[in-house]
């Protein structure tokens, strides 16, 4: 049985300032976050991790280099560019406020009503065109792996929640049902007869802190 560990990026400056970044922006980690990634590495340390894939935006990236530098484990990184996030169009760059009150039926349907989201709007990406890029990429990932591999993946909030709820199955109109992903969190799938199994949603409890909501999208 395969064990997949979906990591969300550490914390950015942008995270923290309420803007959102998509596929194209991108801002530092925080100094906190480092100290979060080495309480992600403590919680995987009797993980035998086989291999390592990571979006190319340099946030996740990051993040993966310093959790697998923190594992003291010899593990191989991919840089899959498929795992990249939602291409966000002109909402890359501001403010969860601003355009909340540009254009509100948008950011509630990207939060909480993806089957109502217009992604021609924003000339950004729809969930379809995510859960597609996204599956085909962690799909051709466990071709390459052994069956019995633990691998990390190192992805982004909207672009992990959207896809491993469709790796579960779980129709565009319900892919927020769980809610979303926290910086630094831990999501544990099980594969096994090309069936994928959640055991664990957005786990926290090792960063020891009280979530903000800047932590979660």
């Amino acid at each position: 049985m395969m064990e997949l560990y979906f990591v969300r990026h550490g914390k950015t400056e942008w995270n923290l300032e309420g803007k959102y970044q998509g596929g194209h922006g991108d801002s530092p980690l925080l100094p906190e976050s480092m100290e979060d990634i080495k309480l992600l590495a403590k919680r995987l340390n009797d993980v035998n991790i086989a291999n390592a894939y990571t979006s190319p935006l340099p946030r996740a990236k990051t993040t993966a280099e310093t959790l697998i530098s923190d594992m003291n484990q010899t593990v191989t990184l991919t840089v899959v560019d498929g795992l990249r996030e939602f291409d966000l169009g002109i909402m890359e760059g501001q403010k969860f406020v601003k355009l909340e009150k540009e254009m509100p039926e948008v950011i509630h349907a990207f939060r909480y009503e993806p089957i109502d989201y217009d992604s021609d709007r924003i000339k950004g990406e729809s969930f379809e065109e995510v859960a597609k890029r996204t599956t085909a990429a962690v799909k051709k990932i466990v071709s390459e792996n052994d069956e019995n591999a633990s691998i990390v993946i190192v992805s982004h909030g909207a672009a992990l929640v959207t896809l491993i709820q469709s790796l579960l199955g779980t129709k565009i109109a319900d892919i927020r049902k769980d809610g979303g992903l926290s910086n630094t969190s831990l999501t544990h799938l099980q594969y096994s007869n090309d069936e994928f199994k959640l055991i664990k949603w957005n786990e926290t409890g090792y960063l020891h802190k009280k979530l903000e909501s800047t932590d979660t999208i």
